[in-house]
């Protein structure tokens, strides 16, 4: 750190400017260090947003290779209405006939009109038990149990419906309100034959578990048992016919019915519904599409920062960076290159992948389209795999390129990695020089302040002389 000086006092000699000036020079190395660092910062952005773009590309890429891109179907209905349809990648595609006999469905009971929402429903115990009540023999849901609710007499009709919701016992309960009183209404939360329930009271208040007072007017057991809920919905499975071939489901979703074809069922009827699958040739031209995008992308970036404008004067980030230009040549050698996977196709731009003059690709639609009609050879042209490199699919090579480009070993982050290092040099050495100027400081202002002293010493015995000598030339008048 600087001393505190008062320069100028003996002599009236600038220490602070003089010094000012001398470490200003000294500075210069430093602030060549500082531009190489902004320097090396913006290569260093340039490579992470190329990064960017050549993941995005490897990606695209890859899609190209995965069979379920190449399996893309769409299942259409002739009324989505009452059946929805979707397909799973891979689903085998046809016509198929879907007759819905009957919806899936929850159980849903009723009580007789309360007064209202706080009317005391009385006490002892509810349990409720999931399963078919209606078979003969009934059938218990299987892996579910009994749950008991304990009821008091200070409970009301709003008590016991959140004691029925927190209980899990498979049901919900809520509360509806009408000219004629509330009403508490239980259902199944989930639907199926399976998930009907019956409710059975013990321990009323009353001595009497079945006299439809008290707690027992909540009972309903259609097993043979006693009810006193009237039941506004039967629980059910969904019945349904896929080509006349009976389907029971105990949900109105069918899942991977017919190899990847799932159905949402939504309207029972008389007449059936024609569901169509067929492969999706939109997903695919999408897919290509999206590489194509990705593929320009990297180009546009890779010319932006490699390139020098001689109008300007400026030059890109990258402008002679061996790393960039390398990495544009290969790209471009691998769009132009050939492939004998296919015996249709042999080169992109018989796709209708056309590269331009500034090397991005321009799409022509028709041949995409005629190429997409071809999806098994244009599956090879993009897909195929293989030791010889020469029947290799352009999307696998594209990915192979890549994934070595952007690996822990690969071009960009070796590049990258060197780059910072030179970056921790370049603080490294910035650092030492403070510290060496700073000393210089400290050195400079004690020698010219020390000099100043000096001078007005100097000053001062000038004046005395001069004093003197005027005197000693009055004396010799």
């Amino acid at each position: 750190m600087a001393t505190i000086s008062s320069p100028g006092i003996g002599s009236g000699l600038d220490v602070q400017s003089i010094v000012a000036q001398l470490v200003a020079l000294e500075r210069r190395p430093i602030q060549q260090l500082e531009k190489a660092a902004t320097k090396i910062q913006t290569q260093i952005s340039a490579f992470g947003k190329l990064q960017s773009a050549l993941s995005t590309l490897r990606d695209a890429a890859a899609r190209l290779t995965r069979s379920d891109t190449w399996g893309a179907v769409k299942a259409a209905s002739s009324r989505p209405e009452a059946v929805a349809a979707s397909a799973a990648p891979g689903a085998q595609t046809g016509s198929y006939s879907v007759l819905v006999q009957q919806l899936a469905a929850g159980q849903t009971v009723a009580s007789s009109a309360f007064a209202d929402r706080t009317a005391l429903v009385g006490a002892g115990t509810l349990r409720i038990e999931l399963g078919d009540w209606d078979a003969v023999p009934p059938v218990p849901k299987a892996g579910a149990t009994a749950v008991d609710i304990a009821v008091t007499a200070d409970d009301t009709l709003e008590t016991l419906r959140d004691k029925i919701n927190a209980a899990d016992a498979g049901v919900a309960a809520s509360i509806v309100s009408d000219v004629n009183g509330a009403r508490l209404v239980i259902r199944s939360r989930e639907t199926g034959a399976e998930n009907g329930f019956r409710i059975q009271v013990s321990g009323d208040a009353d001595g009497n578990d079945a006299d439809n007072a008290g707690l027992s007017a909540l009972a309903f057991d259609p097993s043979g048992g006693t009810s006193f809920l009237t039941r506004t919905k039967q629980a059910a499975d969904a019945l349904v016919q896929i080509d006349g071939i009976a389907v029971q489901s105990k949900t109105n979703q069918l899942g991977d019915v017919i190899g990847g074809l799932s159905l949402t069922l939504a309207q029972a009827g008389p007449d059936p519904v024609e569901i169509t699958v067929t492969q999706d040739d939109e997903s695919l031209r999408k897919s290509v599409n999206d590489f194509v995008t990705a593929y320009n992308e990297a180009i546009k970036l890779l010319r932006e920062q490699t390139k020098y404008d001689p109008a300007s004067k400026t030059a890109g980030p990258l402008q002679g960076d061996r790393t960039g230009i390398t990495l544009m040549s290969q790209l471009r050698a691998l769009m132009a290159g050939s492939s004998s996977a296919s015996s249709v196709f042999t080169r992109l731009a018989e796709i209708g992948l056309d590269v331009q003059t500034d090397g991005t690709i321009q799409v022509r639609g028709s041949k995409l389209d005629n190429a997409v009609a071809h999806s098994a050879e244009l599956r090879k042209l993009f897909a195929a795999t293989g030791t010889d490199p020469d029947a290799q699919g352009f999307a696998q090579r594209f990915k192979g390129f890549l994934d070595q480009v952007l690996g822990a070993d690969g071009a960009l982050p070796s590049r990258t990695s060197g780059l910072q290092t030179r970056l921790k040099s370049n603080e490294l050495q910035k650092e030492r020089l403070e510290q060496r100027i700073a000393l210089t400081e400290q050195r400079l202002l004690r020698q010219y302040n020390a000099l100043d002293t000096r001078l007005g010493q100097l000053s001062g015995l000038s004046q005395y002389m001069a004093q003197q000598i005027t005197q000693f030339n009055k004396t010799s008048k």
